[in-house]
């Protein structure tokens, strides 16, 4: 059992699932200050309306807001700033180009630790039409149906 970590995760975005069709998920690292880590380590981190973007070459994080540390000084961040995401060079080309291309979408999922570092989960994602989220709805319906036994 020691090999096995427990991660908690501190936010997700559940509404991503539901609006988006996650096509592949990458990990990324996120640089923070000392009173963001504090910040996401309480809990106090909204994904909605956020999403990644590639600019100058380098991958961020916009619109996440990350609630200011309750017990932080004049050296407190600003909540909806613009945030870095960790990944290797190869992989941002990669995703620059399906984004401009393809028309996907960066959106975080997840915000989760990982060996003592906050990690997030971003999703390539394709939008959903009205009719496919019925149809998602529909079908979860029938499988809960089917799992009662009714």
């Amino acid at each position: 059992m020691a090999d096995k970590k427990f991660n908690p995760v501190f936010a997700e975005n559940r509404k991503a699932r539901h609006d988006y069709t996650v096509l592949e998920t990458i990990e990324c690292g996120i640089v923070l200050t000392g009173t963001e880590v504090k910040s996401v380590r309480h809990g106090e981190i909204s994904l909605s309306g956020s999403y990644g973007a590639v600019l100058k070459g380098e991958l961020w994080l916009v619109g996440a807001d990350i609630a200011a540390y309750k017990f932080g000084n004049r050296f407190n961040h600003e909540p909806k700033s613009m945030r870095k995401l960790l990944v290797h060079a190869k992989e941002v080309r990669e995703l620059q180009l399906k984004t401009e291309a393809k028309g996907l979408t960066l959106i975080p999922l997840k915000v989760f630790l990982k060996n003592g570092r906050i990690k997030i989960a971003l999703g390539v994602c394709r939008g959903k039409q009205l009719h496919d989220k019925r149809d998602a709805l529909k079908k979860k319906a029938m499988r809960r149906d089917l799992e009662r036994g009714e």
